[in-house]
């Protein structure tokens, strides 16, 4: 980042930027600065038909609409222009993980639920129920310890955010304190090596509004159970920023505030598939009740029709007629599907 500038993007540097563009983009930076598909400007498509087009405010707007968190429905996306914002003192920035004894992630929870929101849009922090990875820079002692983490970033003037995260590092009887300054390209891969391609993994998603006192219970029932060593589940913030633009200003719909929840079964070995997935379930269901309603559809996988149409809320009907549109006959089917409206076929 020799220009100390970036766009929001996601949390494993590895992540496309097609899939995760397409689908909203929730990231280290959205509090801040929206999500990826906020601050896209333009795209080139090629369509089912092979036409190429340049989708944008001012071309095809509607295309350019269903493109931000509509997922792969509409045409092969050949390249992306996007604004890009500041990020940290010259790209560096301030943050890394907190980890809490698993059997404090009660407190943890309430405390994050209640002091996240509140803080400056400059600073964000996704938790975590995982085990602590068997290797550096994590010290033995804590290897495969079951905790509650949360990772925060600071994009803005270090001083201030210096303050900030000292504040916040001072909660709770922490088992480690991992912040400090370092490139923001640094943080965003900090996970790479732990998700090496070829593990199986199996994905559980909502969005919350709120994590309640019965949703609190359930994550340290489940998340403190976790079936395997790289099994884990998360809860990105998704306000700030990306709750200042309207539900219906992309088709990313999630614009309410709360987080985009996710519980993920990873094993590199196929014998466990049983264990990840039932555990993934489980959990997801006990926390069913205090969902918001819709999934970050990025997050998730061959769920049917029915998962679909709710990860898009009201937007759904509106995708389908952009769809009509542009792909009449539905050749970009093997994604998350939205279906063509009948009766509106040419552009």
């Amino acid at each position: 980042m020799p220009a100390g500038r970036a766009v929001p993007s996601g949390l494993i540097s590895t992540t496309g930027v097609g899939g995760l563009t397409l689908g909203g983009g929730i990231g280290y930076l959205s509090r801040r600065y929206g999500l990826t598909v906020d601050n896209l400007l333009e795209a080139q498509v090629v369509l089912a038909d092979g036409t190429v087009v340049t989708a944008s405010e001012d071309e095809h707007p509607d295309l350019f609409w269903g493109l931000r968190g509509g997922g792969g429905n509409f045409g092969v996306v050949t390249s992306f222009r996007f604004r890009s914002h500041p990020v940290g003192e010259g790209g560096i920035v301030l943050g890394g993980p907190v980890l809490y004894d698993a059997a404090d992630a009660a407190e943890v929870l309430r405390w994050y639920r209640e002091v996240l929101p509140a803080l400056p849009e400059e600073v964000s922090g996704w938790l975590g129920m995982l085990r602590v990875p068997s290797g550096p820079p994590f010290p033995e002692a804590l290897w495969d310890r079951h905790v509650c983490d949360i990772v925060w970033c600071w994009t803005g003037p270090h001083d201030r955010g210096q303050e900030v995260l000292d504040e916040l590092a001072a909660f709770g009887e922490p088992l480690l304190v991992g912040l400090h300054d370092m490139p923001f390209s640094a943080l965003q891969s900090a996970f790479d090596a732990l998700y090496p391609p070829g593990y199986q993994w199996y994905w559980k998603a909502d969005f919350y509004d709120r994590i309640t006192d019965e949703a609190v219970s359930t994550h340290v029932q489940h998340g403190t159970r976790l079936p395997s060593a790289l099994s884990t589940m998360h809860l990105y913030p998704v306000d700030g920023a990306v709750a200042r633009v309207a539900e219906d200003a992309t088709a990313f719909p999630h614009r309410s505030g709360g987080w985009a929840g996710v519980i993920v079964g990873i094993d590199p070995d196929p014998a466990n598939r049983d264990l990840i997935t039932g555990w993934s379930r489980d959990y997801w269901e006990a926390l069913r009740p205090s969902a918001a309603g819709g999934a970050y559809v990025n997050f998730l996988m061959e769920e049917g029709a029915d998962r679909v149409k709710a990860a898009y809320r009201g937007n759904h009907d509106r995708l389908t007629r952009v769809k009509a549109r542009y792909d009449p006959e539905n050749t970009f089917r093997v994604n998350q599907n939205i279906p063509p409206a009948t009766g509106e076929t040419s552009r």
